[in-house]
């Protein structure tokens, strides 16, 4: 073979591989697979400790993989899937129709898929003895109708109620609105809202009048592998759907009330996947509703969506 021969046929090789490649380039540059890559997804930041933790685990399990989580508020969270600036987010409600239609006219398929249930949480400072209260109350307090904790405890001295928010545009601060007002806004003059639902847990347990809302998955004591605790800091509300609570009739968001449907509060959360071509966000989400990941949010306290729950009951001997 000549030289003059051997150059052409390796510019011929190079030309042909050039041509492969840009004809076979991914759209929109991504590289992505089901199990490895890098993509960004966004999840409403009161579920971020059980977000964080799936995280962990999948990247563990998919070593190739990198999820980059942005942690912000429901609101922004779906605006940016519509906006295509993610495939994947995590919150607490389905797309509306209008959403799902204007993403099927772009050519594009949303799937919600319930992964989990969470009990939405009331908190108060430890030094406050008022524990119980109904829904009826909680309507009265957020609609302003009462605004002194003696208008619904006739004893307590704590003056007027101060009702914290994660955030304004957070998951819980919509549940509210639809699920107890009715789609009513909040119309209390002593709401305020934070930014982070960890705020929220500092901000009460630093002030005796205050009353906070958020995702009961921030609550357990991680030294408690039972889920049955709570953290120290903060003493967590039972709630009643009567319109007079008492302790017994009165529940707590443990895992238990959530499945028996005892306490009232619970809310579906969901991953909402919008990508095309079946890559890591799809991984991701799919990961989620897998046996590995219902167990992560078992062991965290949620009720799994998909989870097998085996009920037993147990007579307790006293002799």
């Amino acid at each position: 073979m000549t030289k003059r021969t051997f150059n052409i046929l390796v510019g011929l090789t190079l030309t042909l591989g050039l041509l492969w490649s840009c004809h076979n380039k991914p759209k929109n540059g991504r590289t992505d697979t089901y199990s490895s890559g890098t993509m960004t997804f966004v999840s409403d930041e009161s579920f971020s400790p059980i977000i964080e933790e799936a995280r962990e685990v999948f990247e563990h399990t998919y070593p190739q993989a990198t999820i980059k989580p942005i942690y912000t508020n429901e609101l922004d969270g779906i605006n940016m899937l519509m906006e295509r600036k993610v495939w994947l987010t995590v919150a607490s409600k389905r797309l509306r129709e209008s959403q799902i239609k204007n993403l099927k006219d772009r050519k594009y398929v949303a799937r919600c898929i319930p992964i989990a249930y969470d009990g939405l949480a009331l908190i108060v400072n430890n030094e406050n003895p008022d524990t119980c209260i109904s829904i009826k109350d909680i309507k009265r307090v957020l609609t302003g109708e009462v605004t002194k904790w003696s208008e619904v405890y006739p004893n307590s001295k704590l003056g007027d109620f101060d009702v914290v928010f994660d955030n304004a545009k957070s998951s819980t601060v919509h549940f509210c609105i639809d699920s107890i007002l009715g789609g009513k806004p909040i119309n209390s003059t002593k709401v305020e809202a934070v930014k982070k639902s960890a705020e929220v847990i500092n901000y009460v347990s630093s002030h005796k009048n205050a009353i906070g809302i958020i995702g009961s998955n921030w609550l357990n004591d991680a030294r408690d592998s039972t889920n049955v605790t709570f953290k120290k800091n903060i003493r967590v509300v039972s709630v009643s759907r009567l319109d007079e609570a008492t302790p017994m009739n009165s529940w707590k968001p443990y895992q238990f009330y959530i499945y028996n449907g005892n306490y009232p509060l619970v809310r579906t959360i969901y991953a909402i996947c919008t990508d095309p071509r079946q890559g890591l966000p799809w991984g991701f989400c799919n990961f989620l509703q897998s046996p590995i990941g219902q167990k992560i949010f078992f062991k965290a306290g949620l009720l799994p969506a998909r989870g097998n729950m085996a009920v037993r009951e147990v007579v307790v001997n006293k002799n």
